[in-house]
């Protein structure tokens, strides 16, 4: 079920029965010259979409611009400061409590969200408010991945080329994957200098914005990732709502 097309009446009806709800979120951000800006938004789009229609379960609309200033040198790259970030989270979150909704499970398709959306499930937990989850697709699948892609990479590289040909193929300049990897740094290790990370953006590590191996991608691959990160998804949800509320509370004071 997706929230924003459903009369109200209706979403009433889901409120009394049902207590999840899942929220993709993603950024607006450069992901090379084959991919399009959308990409992380719309693969967490695509992802809460089929789960919801597979369980039955709510689906948001989707938050579509995150914490990307580390991208801002590249054309067209939206953000928000992580503060102002966390904050419209949290109140998008609370505003589904007000709702019935007790547990949320955020489809999360961006790095750089990653640790506010940690942040702001905590403080939903410890104020006893809702329990909410950050998830990530290609995390929940780490050895398909792998297995996948000689040259992997974490940004622009070939498993979300392949998630984008399975999407909106339309939307991936093909002709410029060899472009795309020879214009990027293919082999990436995210190496520490003396124990220290010595670098803030992506413009730092990679001319054209990318990491990895694009020519690997195919729509086949991101067909098959897609339906196993789909896959897990629909099991984290189920299990989520199978848990007893207070078990998801935190411990009492010792």
């Amino acid at each position: 079920m997706y929230l924003a097309d459903e009369a109200w009446p209706d979403l009433g009806t889901y409120f009394e029965e049902e207590s999840l709800a899942i929220v993709p979120l993603g950024s607006t951000e450069q992901h090379g010259p084959h991919l399009p800006e959308g990409t992380d938004h719309m693969i967490a789009e695509a992802l809460a979409r089929d789960a919801a229609e597979r369980t039955g379960y709510l689906c948001t609309p989707t938050i579509n611009v995150g914490v990307s200033s580390h991208h801002r040198q590249f054309h067209g790259t939206m953000w928000v400061d992580a503060p102002v970030f966390r904050d419209y989270v949290e109140s998008f979150s609370r505003n589904l409590t007000s709702h019935g909704i007790d547990r949320i499970v955020y489809v999360n398709a961006h790095g750089g969200n990653v640790e506010h959306l940690r942040e702001v499930g905590r403080r939903l937990h410890e104020d006893e408010v809702a329990y909410a989850v950050e998830w990530m697709w290609d995390e929940s699948i780490p050895d398909l991945v792998e297995s996948v892609f000689e040259h992997n990479g974490p940004h622009g590289g070939p498993k979300e080329t392949a998630m984008l040909m399975h999407i909106a193929r339309d939307l991936v300049h093909e002709d410029r994957l060899t472009d795309a990897r020879d214009g990027g740094l293919v082999e990436w290790s995210n190496e520490l200098t003396h124990g220290a990370r010595t670098f803030y953006d992506a413009a730092d590590n990679t001319d054209n914005g990318v990491l990895g191996d694009q020519t690997d991608a195919t729509p086949e691959i991101g067909a098959e990732l897609f339906e196993a990160a789909s896959d897990q998804l629909v099991q984290l949800c189920e299990w989520l709502t199978a848990q007893d509320y207070a078990d998801l509370m935190p411990e009492p004071h010792v």
